[in-house]
């Protein structure tokens, strides 16, 4: 059963894993409200280009993100912009582990 579905896990895998750095978060959250050049990315982020283009590349190549160059600008937009609603689940866990540890905290206190 795993084999029949490793290729297709893997897939995802890639694309969990492109989006496994706070930076690449940050400019998808970017991203979601419209296109970007790097240089405004750069300037939000607070790094230099080569760095922003580099964490922008592994977007592209895991198919998050898309290209397209305007003279010696290149603008970025999200390939597939419900790739946020991701994010909501991501905080329900982040919730429900706040949640058991307040419990927890609170039955140590007793």
């Amino acid at each position: 059963m795993y084999q029949e579905r490793k290729a297709l896990l893997n897939a995802r895998a890639k694309v969990l894993k492109a989006m496994a750095h706070s930076t690449r978060l940050f400019i998808i959250e970017e991203l979601v409200k419209g296109e970007r050049c790097v240089c405004d990315l750069t300037d939000q982020i607070g790094a230099d280009v080569s760095t922003v283009s580099k964490h922008l590349s592994v977007l592209r190549q895991a198919g998050i993100v898309c290209d397209d160059k305007r003279g010696n600008q290149v603008f970025y937009r999200l390939r597939v912009p419900c790739i946020i609603n991701f994010f909501g689940c991501v905080e329900s866990v982040l919730e429900s582990q706040a949640q058991d540890h307040a419990a927890t905290l609170s039955a140590v206190g007793k």
